[in-house]
């Protein structure tokens, strides 16, 4: 099983960009989004249920901000979810930043996590979204089930994680309450496959500004996870960054589950 997971940073401006095609030909069996900036009755046929490399329309699922043009979270599926529901938590709900969807083996979690802006103007919202999602998370662990959070967490998590530690302390996304909310989660059971995957490798983003060449200088930041439950980890075979995909500021994650 394939999952990919992609802020979009807008879904109708990378419509524009080959979305629609580069779906059919990766036709992945779950395929997350962030930052989709839209409503459902924004959005075209295609956008609501591209279709596989089969021909096979996805599920779609939608959690919009109310604000339109800002924020929001959606999941394609290959299969029908037995449930499909928000946060459930409505400060964090209005700003559309989280779906769950249940599978039998597992509840995939799409969600994007709010950033902190300059000076840390939102970081309390922060610091209380990232605390609903592990209080989530640990409930349902607690009720025996796997999960698979994955999204732009908006967190570099350890130096390695961004091009310029050292120049980013104290900015957005590289704070210290961020990244110690992340060693919280990631001690309270939860792997980031990633970096399970590839310890101590360097150089891997996911993120890069539109200033200044970046991108093409690989100057970023891995702020895109998937992190599951230490007892799902033996479940995943692979997990890797797609910097060849190109469209937003952001290029899509990937985990493939046996």
């Amino acid at each position: 099983m394939k999952i990919l997971s992609w802020n979009v940073n807008g879904i109708r401006a990378v419509e524009k960009r080959g979305f629609i095609d580069w779906v059919r030909q990766e036709s992945p069996d779950l395929l997350c989004l962030q930052e989709t900036k839209a409503h459902p009755d924004q959005l075209s046929p295609e956008l609501k249920g591209p279709a596989d490399k089969g021909g096979k329309p996805y599920f779609s699922y939608w959690a919009s901000a109310r604000k339109k043009g800002y924020s929001g979270t959606a999941i394609y599926s290959k299969t029908e979810p037995l449930d499909v529901k928000p946060l459930g938590v409505p400060e964090f709900d209005d700003e559309g930043r989280v779906l769950q969807a249940d599978f039998k083996d597992f509840v995939l979690i799409s969600a994007y996590f709010p950033n902190s802006q300059d000076a840390g103007a939102r970081l309390d919202y922060k610091l209380g979204f990232c605390a609903a999602i592990l209080e989530c998370c640990n409930k349902l662990v607690a009720a025996g089930r796997h999960l698979v959070l994955c999204g732009d967490y908006n967190i570099a998590h350890t130096p390695i994680d961004l091009a310029r530690p050292k120049e980013n302390e104290g900015n957005a996304g590289y704070l210290p309450e961020e990244r110690a909310w992340m060693d919280t989660f990631t001690s309270a059971g939860y792997a980031d496959t990633f970096r399970d995957k590839h310890p101590g490798e360097t150089g891997h983003y996911s993120w890069w500004s539109y200033r200044m060449s970046a991108r093409e200088r690989n100057v970023g930041w891995r702020i895109d996870y998937h992190c599951v439950d230490r007892a799902f980890m033996p479940r995943i075979a692979s997990s890797i960054i797609r910097p060849d995909v190109q469209g937003s500021d952001h290029c899509p994650v990937q985990i493939e589950v046996t």
